[in-house]
């Protein structure tokens, strides 16, 4: 491999040969691409938006905002961060952007990166030992590895709802929010969907709209986040331990700079249980669920006792009993925590407002919708505004909505359908030379995104040279390591309550899709190991030309 980039002119448009072509300009992308090119790669970024970001291009919504906390949820090298101050503990979507502007322009990464180009598909030739990539606009390209960045969220899930077309007011989905706003004040809005999404939208609706009605299937067991403004004193006593909370992401299981208490919940008396609990519903964000004692989300009894704290929590916020009940159920829809809690600032309280209204799809499931609004059982609920805050298709459906075909023809999609194989989570029998970061069955969803795009990445990178210096120009999996891994991922997660809940963690929320984890249960440092293994096993589980 060379560090150059060769083009040639094939249909009236350039065919450009790279060592890597990287998909997606998130965090994992970026880090890639500045890792490589400094390790004298050629390599280049397709991304499909119009600018960086990754999901916080397309996460423009109404109230969008991170839900980690600024110190961790940024790049951990000093000349990064020490320049850099977020002016809140929980940034919104518009100052991360910023946030990426000042890493390009301290990289010059944009340089290298081609936007509003959606790869579209991607064959392998076998005998040159190249992928042919195709985009939305035209462009080809032919690099030794394609190695996709696209994260978990990189294929909004539509439902099949009645008459959705039909509807006279405007609607889209929280992830293909028009870049240029849309004014709620005023207006009639729905939301179908109480994940991250739609509780944010409610949030900032509720203050100007002149009304609000939230379509709930599943209350979502929201935490507080605690925001703070942060002035430049506080940025500077936080930057003192950043080197410390960076280091700690590789230690604590979801690559944060928390983690479990070494204690079990069924260990202690009712008064210490309540007292540890109290304590980390004041630190707010998600200390509750992941610094929490280490058996709540392995023990049904003491999870039980997790939820009863939150339910009381938020009850002691909702005036009316009967929405109490319908918000925070006396008994658990699911185990605490085995959903991905959202966190709130006010979200409970808007439902004292005149100007709220819930409805209970389980109660009363959508019919249809229509030109004038949304039909349920009870009637049509009229609207100008219908906001779709129903997810991705997770993990998975990023990889599998492209046109991605292996040595024998077949799809990415077509190979998974029956279930997702794919050793340490990076990469597949069949598809040589294609690697991903933030891919199914690695920490992914469970893991802080800036930390999997460095540690994983890290790893990726360690591949990539080490291919580069051995002089191989081919790599993909062994079938028997996908399926030792499958079962290996399986197993650990049986062990947990994760599998008691119809989330997108199992992939459960997309109608057809096999029901399995999606995410690398065991925690970040166990992931890790699991490479350490394989890398001093001379890369066991993978086939190397």
């Amino acid at each position: 491999m060379t560090a150059t980039q060769s083009d040639q002119v094939a249909g009236g448009d350039a065919v450009r040969e790279m060592d890597i072509l990287v998909v997606g300009a998130g965090f994992a992308g970026l880090y890639q691409l500045d890792r490589l090119r400094k390790l004298g790669f050629s390599v280049q970024i397709w991304e499909a938006g119009s600018d960086l970001g990754g999901i916080w291009y397309w996460n423009c919504y109404p109230g969008a905002r991170v839900d980690t906390a600024a110190p961790i949820y940024q790049y951990s090298r000093e000349d990064l961060w020490r320049d850099w101050n977020f002016s809140e503990l929980y940034p919104r979507w518009d100052e991360v952007r910023r946030y990426f502007h000042y890493v390009d322009e301290k990289l010059d990464l944009s340089r290298d990166i081609r936007f509003e180009t959606r790869v579209t598909g991607a064959e392998f030739d076998e005998d040159a030992h190249r992928w042919l990539v195709r985009a939305d606009d035209g462009s080809t390209a032919r690099p030794r590895y394609l190695v996709m960045c696209t994260g978990f969220g990189a294929k909004p899930y539509v439902p099949d709802l009645e008459g959705l077309e039909s509807f006279g007011g405007t609607w889209h989905h929280t992830a293909l929010w028009p870049q240029e706003g849309l004014d709620l004040a005023g207006k009639r809005v729905g939301v179908v969907g109480t994940g991250a999404s739609g509780v944010q939208v409610i949030q900032e609706a509720a203050a100007d709209a002149a009304h609000v009605t939230v379509f709930q299937r599943t209350p979502n067991l929201a935490l507080p986040m605690r925001q703070e403004s942060l002035d430049e004193d506080t940025q500077g006593r936080m930057k003192e331990e950043y080197p410390d909370r960076f280091a700690m992401r590789a230690r604590s299981f979801a690559g944060f700079d928390m983690d479990f208490i070494p204690r079990a919940a069924a260990d202690l008396s009712p008064e210490e249980r309540r007292a540890g609990y109290e304590r980390l519903w004041q630190e707010g964000g998600f200390h509750f669920w992941l610094a929490t004692f280490q058996d709540i989300l392995f023990d049904k009894e003491s999870n039980d006792t997790a939820y009863e704290f939150w339910r009381e929590k938020v009850r002691a916020r909702i005036d009316d009993p009967a929405l109490a009940e319908k918000l925070a159920p006396t008994d658990p829809i699911h185990p605490f925590g085995v959903k991905r809690p959202s966190l709130e600032q006010n979200y409970y309280e808007v439902y004292n407002q005149d100007n709220v209204a819930l409805v209970d799809l389980r109660e009363n499931p959508i019919r249809r919708v229509t030109g004038e609004g949304v039909e349920t059982a009870d009637g049509v609920h009229e609207l100008d505004v219908l906001v779709l805050a129903t997810g991705f298709d997770s993990v998975t459906g990023g990889l599998t909505q492209i046109d991605i075909r292996g040595t024998g023809g077949t799809t990415l999609k077509d190979k998974w359908a029956g279930g997702v194989g794919a050793h340490l989570g990076v990469a597949t029998a069949e598809f040589p030379n294609l690697l991903f970061i933030y891919g199914p069955q690695s920490p992914s969803g469970f893991c802080n995104g800036p930390s999997c795009a460095e540690l994983q990445g890290d790893e990726i990178v360690d591949l990539l040279v080490h291919l580069r210096d051995q002089g191989l120009t081919r790599i993909e999996t062994e079938p028997d390591a996908d399926q030792a891994w499958r079962r290996h991922v399986a197993d650990v997660v049986a062990t947990s309550l994760f599998v008691k809940a119809d989330s997108w963690y199992m992939g459960a929320n997309i109608p057809g899709k096999t029901r399995e984890i999606l995410n690398y249960p065991a925690g970040l440092p166990a992931y890790l190991d699991k490479w350490r293994e394989s890398k001093d096993a001379g890369y066991s589980g993978f086939v190397m030309k």
